[in-house]
């Protein structure tokens, strides 16, 4: 037998045996057990952690191929981590070495084991066919397979307090996946601590797209990927060149992070202590929030989301909120281009320091796109907070100061833009409010981010195109730029079958629940579809009709009706031909 062929085996063998590992943390923490159960489990555990170094390690034996060096780092990691582990569930070694006592917990097991799944699955090249899947089509697929395995974990016994019906499930999952926010039972009360965990893993996968991860990791490990994936994954990056693609990915993950740390952080900072009998209660709570936050999804723990008593006048923890998910609704491209933008800023500023007789160049570095967005966003926020303060006034800010009023009508202007919290009573608003609600939902994030919508630049480019119209220009210009006539043609596209999907929704929900209130259910519509997760509380009154078509509202949302057209009628040809033009009648 070769060393090839052993190398393939033992490849396989650590992948299953890392797969069934992860099998055993789902049934341990699902079901309940008995006392033996529990013990022939976590034996599992511990033979796996023995069995997992040297089936690593024998592959570096083994392999011609040099490792690169961050899978190195990695797989030293992983040696450790698991070396302390198997050796603190010697009872002799634990007992005469107190750092060992450290990791004789549960969650390090499953930790480890899960990283070793991680590591072991992204070893598999993704390949992607074109014959059989287009991107779009995949990208389908990758939610709804996320999906469909959120609502069976969902199902699990010890997931929920007193169990919970498919359809219900399936909602939760659907608008975790699809970073919405919308829910038919309570978060906090509902599910366990293991269902909000559950949760909470499905709105940071659906928030950045289970094809980062999967992309990412598989080029981490492999350290090359094929020239489809690469394409593929250009258009989710909008990378300027093929080589640029992983370093964006790169970038998109380690700002997440980053974001999501400081944010958990300084949310940690904000809370009252009393609030919280333990300080990993606390911590869960700051990391729950600042993932849903900065992923636009709108779960919250809290019954009444930030209209919670205790959370009510929390405006530091409103403003932290607030700025978690503009960041994450900015969109990653338009987040690295500022990246991008501010290094040459500062390099420019320090040239003029050191050579202050001589002119300094300016490239053309902040692009089209991000000059759209970020105006776009600016207007629609000053905008929306001078509208919101001016209607709210006497009405749900009455009992709030001057300060109170700005921090919450600047996040009541922010948080229908596909984040989902409240900080004020929904039910209570004016109906001029929330007419302001539901256009600021229907427009939404921007392109590339975690959240919905048509998005910023759709709507920015509509505008253009009136001013263009009435102007009786043959272009649309901007900043010393022509927008293309593609980019106009998406920007209409997207907005007529939002309009179209929407009201198809309403008109179904109106024919299922016919006592409902016509603008509550075109408010829950247009949230669903624009992923927010606001609603006026007529979410869990749904039957299951409704709620079904809520449900296909939110993944049509996420994925865009664009998207999902593309991937069953894209039929991609060289147009070598052109027929006559001829108008036709508008207006």
């Amino acid at each position: 037998m070769s060393k090839y062929t052993i190398l393939k085996y033992l490849r396989r063998f650590s992948f299953w045996l890392s797969f069934f590992a992860v099998i055993a943390i789902i049934f341990d923490l699902g079901f309940s057990h008995e006392k033996f159960v529990e013990i022939e489990i976590r034996t599992f555990y511990f033979i796996t952690l023995i069995i997992g170094i040297p089936s690593i390690a024998l592959r570096y034996f083994i392999a011609n191929e040099r490792f690169p060096k961050k899978v190195r780092i990695f797989d030293s990691i992983i040696f450790s981590l698991f070396g302390l582990l198997a050796l603190a569930q010697i009872d002799a070694i634990r007992e005469s070495i107190v750092i060992f006592e450290f990791f004789n917990k549960m969650g390090w097991i499953y930790l480890a084991i899960i990283i070793y799944f991680i590591r072991e699955f992204s070893r598999f090249e993704l390949k992607i066919n074109r014959e059989i899947l287009n991107p779009a089509q995949l990208f389908i697929i990758s939610f709804f397979i996320l999906i469909l395995l959120g609502t069976m974990c969902l199902m699990l016994p010890k997931a929920t307090h007193d169990g919970i019906s498919f359809l219900d499930a399936l909602f939760t999952s659907t608008s975790a996946v699809c970073v919405t926010g919308l829910i038919v039972v309570d978060t906090g009360s509902y599910f366990t601590l293991f269902g909000q965990t559950i949760i909470l893993v499905l709105i940071q996968l659906g928030g950045l797209g289970i094809m980062t991860f999967a992309s990412y990791f598989s080029y981490f490990f492999r350290g090359s990927t094929s020239y489809e994936n690469q394409l593929m994954m250009k258009n989710v990056t909008d990378s300027e060149t093929l080589g640029e693609v992983f370093s964006a990915l790169k970038k998109i993950l380690f700002i997440t992070f980053v974001f999501e740390f400081i944010g958990a952080l300084l949310i940690y900072l904000s809370l009252d202590p009393k609030l919280f009998e333990t300080v990993g209660d606390r911590i869960f709570f700051s990391v729950f929030h600042t993932i849903s936050g900065f992923c636009n999804a709108g779960f919250s723990t809290l019954e009444y989301s930030l209209y919670q008593p205790e959370y009510r006048f929390n405006f530091p923890l409103h403003i932290i909120l607030a700025v978690l998910f503009i960041l994450g609704g900015l969109g990653f491209p338009i987040v690295l281009n500022i990246y991008k933008y501010g290094k040459y800023f500062i390099k420019k500023n320090l040239l003029i320091f050191k050579r202050p007789d001589q002119p300094v160049h300016m490239p053309w570095v902040l692009n089209l796109n991000s000059r759209i967005v970020l105006v776009t966003t600016a207007i629609l926020l000053v905008g929306g907070t001078i509208f919101f303060m001016f209607f709210e006034w006497n009405n749900t800010l009455q009992d709030y100061d001057f300060f109170g009023k700005l921090a919450t009508s600047f996040f009541g202007s922010s948080t229908p833009r596909t984040a989902g919290f409240n900080s004020i009573d929904m039910s209570a608003l004016n109906f001029s409010t929330i007419m302001v609600i539901m256009f600021l939902m229907w427009i939404g994030a921007s392109p590339g981010s975690t959240g919905g919508g048509i998005k910023t630049s759709t709507i920015a480019l509509a505008t253009l195109n009136f001013f263009s119209l009435a102007k009786g220009k043959d272009r649309v210009e901007v900043y010393n730029r022509e927008i293309t006539n593609n980019s106009l043609r998406r920007a209409f596209s997207i907005m007529t079958l939002s309009i179209l999907f929407v009201g198809l929704s309403i008109l179904l929900i109106s024919f299922f629940d016919p006592d409902m209130h016509l603008l509550d259910v075109a408010f829950e519509c247009i949230s669903a579809y624009s992923t927010v997760g606001l609603s006026l509380g007529i979410t869990a009154s749904f039957s299951s009709a409704s709620k079904i078509v809520i449900i296909l509202t939110m993944f049509a949302g996420r994925v865009s009706m664009l998207t999902i057209m593309a991937a069953f009628l894209a039929d991609v040809k060289h147009l070598n031909y052109k027929y006559p033009t001829e108008e036709v009648l508008i207006n």
